[in-house]
């Protein structure tokens, strides 16, 4: 160390001596100024010139050896193996020149010792809420500067600060808060000096769990449908662990979590899943729990021991209904004729859930309705009791020639299911046995070939799916003479309008005693000025048909039956032709006429454009086979008229636009005295295309 600080000095006396050339001049040169308590400390004092050098320490000249050594007449150094602290100061290298001229220079020298930390701890952590301290042991000579930085700013001392540097160098944290939590640089600095030290510290917050819930009490409908969602807000540092107690035995297919467990899924809630759970959080400072309770219900259900209940009238009816759900609800049977809710009492009423009705009677029939009802919800479930028609009652008679007819104000009591007909029944007296027809309720209630001016018993019944209802009381109705017909019917309702035809159905009630000749038929458009059309049908036709009418257009038809003794009077009727579609107009026949009309079309021009220049075509061929050579239109000259090379022309046709450019008229070579024939095959079809010259053959 010592020879390879001889040899920097040497090497800088020399090129000092370089620079500084004859003037008297004197350097101290030294590496720095501030040692630390134990290095070596080695001042060279170079002088430009010859003379001697000696070195003072605070105005007291070194005169000690082993500290001061002479390197040659212009050179000298100071040596400290081991700085100690009283060797600070200021040091003073002097030299008088030969020249008799004196000169000194001056170095300050700072020994220090440190600064150093005497605690290594670099971690320290506090709870929430609380006061923290964090020290900062540190020594050091002659004296240190504290300082506290965080994130390179300075943290002061003074004031009221809640986070503070105290008298004692550490680090005040005044009720501590997440945001303390950090990154904080102790740092130590010799006094006036450059010489510092800094020890990197770690504040760590940490804060207890604590639980907080959206919803303390969850309630959901059970079914395979419902999912429900229990949250666990969780707070705390470090993060806590969430764990849940549940009422029932963990499913990972039944109960699902999300990453950190805050949040249990339950797929398909069923009515076990009813009960507590509990979230509970918990890290190194502690723990705390949350319970939610979570309600179930379940909808109503209604159970029946029959839908549909058919009896005859008198018969006795029981029918249970047994509900379900939670809370459990309440049961309750509806009359859903009235609207009434029925009780224990009556002939018909609901005992212990079961209805019974004694002795059934067609206004019983219908429809009952089993309710539960509860705070979850209601349900119901309709029980069809079902039993003959009542008779019919409101009942008038009218007589015609052959047939008597039956009008009701009102409908028979149903019985529970639709009336679909009814039975017509006749006798001349009581003694005869009762004859009958069917009648469906669409059609009109009539009986007919009965015997003009005869006395009979007409009585009529109700029909429906369980069987037949009682009989109206008699009536006893005189048929009148013979006279014309009753007007035909016509089934309107089931009438048919297909394009522009129109069909009905037609039936005759009474034919007024003699047998019918045929029906007269008119018609036309609804529109003023327009004419009737007539037409007659047989007297067994069964249907109005009218075709070829005009589209998006209102008609008007009468219809009358005929017999000997007249006609009736007109059953009258409107009806409307819609406008015609595209789609119904253009049927696929249409299509193939109209696209062979424009072919032949497109055909003709072409071959009428061929034979009009450049006499071609299967019209040329025609005429040439019609008229021979002489085309009408064509003009030929007798031989040798004007031409005397044996050719004829052809005269009175202008050359049309497109045609083989010539001039004067066209001609048509004579050979042994005869014309060739023009046709088709033999003219040009472009007029580029050359004629072939005849051969000798020809």
């Amino acid at each position: 160390m010592l020879n390879q600080s001889t040899t920097i000095l040497r090497i800088t006396s020399l090129l000092l001596l370089l620079v500084g050339g004859t003037e008297a001049k004197l350097d101290i040169i030294s590496s720095r100024q501030d040692y630390r308590v134990g290095e070596e400390i080695l001042l060279l004092c170079k002088a430009s010139g010859d003379g001697e050098i000696k070195w003072h320490k605070d105005g007291e000249e070194i005169d000690d050896e082993d500290i001061v050594s002479k390197l040659d007449y212009t050179s000298s150094k100071l040596l400290i193996k081991k700085a100690k602290m009283q060797d600070a100061g200021k040091y003073t290298c002097e030299c008088e020149f030969d020249s008799g001229h004196k000169s000194d220079e001056q170095i300050v020298l700072y020994i220090y010792d440190g600064p150093s930390f005497g605690s290594k701890n670099t971690y320290h952590e506090f709870l929430e809420g609380t006061d923290g301290v964090v020290p900062c042991l540190v020594t050091g000579l002659p004296a240190v500067d504290v300082h506290w930085l965080r994130d390179k700013q300075d943290i002061p001392s003074a004031g009221e600060r809640r986070v503070r540097k105290m008298p004692d160098n550490s680090l005040y944290i005044e009720k501590v808060q997440r945001k303390d939590a950090g990154t904080y640089v102790c740092q130590a600095q010799i006094r006036g000096r450059p010489i510092s030290q800094q020890l990197t510290v770690s504040v760590v917050v940490n804060a207890p769990p604590s639980v907080r819930l959206r919803e303390e009490v969850k309630k959901v409908m059970a079914g395979p449908e419902t999912n429900v969602s229990l949250l666990c807000l969780v707070d705390g540092l470090p993060k806590p662990n969430i764990t849940w107690t549940m009422p029932v035995t963990f499913d990972p297919f039944h109960h699902q979590f999300n990453s950190d467990r805050s949040q249990l899924s339950i797929q398909s809630v069923a009515r076990a899943d009813f009960g507590e759970y509990i979230c509970t959080a918990t890290n190194k400072i502690g723990e705390h729990s949350a319970t939610i309770v979570l309600h179930v219900f379940e909808a109503p259900e209604v159970f029946v021991s029959v839908d549909q209940q058919r009896l005859t009238v008198g018969e006795h009816v029981s029918v249970f209904c047994n509900v379900t759900g939670h809370p459990q609800p309440e049961l309750h049977w509806l009359n859903k004729q009235n609207g009434q809710t029925l009780d224990s009492t009556g002939r018909v009423r609901a005992e212990d859930g079961v209805l019974v009705i004694d002795e059934i009677v067609p206004s019983d029939g219908g429809l009952y309705s089993c309710m539960a009802v509860s705070a979850s919800g209601n349900a119901s479930r309709d029980v069809a009791i079902q039993t003959q028609p009542g008779p019919p009652h409101y009942l008038s008679v009218s007589p015609g020639p052959t047939s008597v007819v039956f009008e009701l104000k009102t409908f028979p009591i149903s019985g529970g299911t639709p009336i679909s007909g009814f039975v017509l029944q006749w006798r001349k007296s009581s003694a005869e046995e009762w004859k009958e027809i069917i009648v469906p309720t669409t059609d009109r209630l009539a009986i007919t070939s009965l015997k003009p001016y005869t006395t009979y018993l007409v009585r009529m019944a109700a029909l429906n799916a369980v069987g037949q209802g009682q009989f109206s009381i008699e009536s006893s109705v005189h048929t009148e003479g013979i006279r014309e017909p009753d007007s035909p019917v016509l089934s309107t309702n089931e009438m048919k309008v297909e394009g522009n035809s129109f069909s009905v159905p037609i039936r005759q009630i009474d034919d007024g005693g003699s047998p019918l000749l045929h029906f007269d038929v008119r018609y036309k458009q609804d529109t003023e000025g327009s004419e009737w059309k007539e037409n007659e049908l047989p007297s067994d036709a069964d249907a109005v048909s009218l075709k070829d009418l005009v589209y998006g257009s209102d008609y008007k038809l009468e219809v009358k039956a005929v017999n000997a003794n007249g006609s009736s009077l007109p059953f009258k009727f409107n009806f409307t032709i819609a406008e015609q579609s595209v789609s119904s107009s253009m049927t696929k026949g249409g299509v193939v006429g109209i696209v062979m009309v424009i072919f032949v079309i497109v055909f003709l021009v072409v071959d009428a454009t061929c034979c009009y220049r450049n006499r071609c075509g299967l019209l040329m061929t025609i005429a040439v086979k019609l008229f021979g050579q002489k085309v009408p239109g064509l003009k030929m000259v007798e031989e040798g008229e004007g031409n005397t090379n044996g050719e004829l022309k052809l005269k009175g046709i202008d050359k049309p636009g497109g045609s083989l450019q010539q001039t004067g008229t066209q001609t048509l070579s004579k050979e042994s005295g005869q014309l060739s024939e023009v046709t088709c095959d033999k003219a040009p079809l472009t007029k580029h295309e050359k004629i072939q010259p005849p051969t000798a053959d020809a």
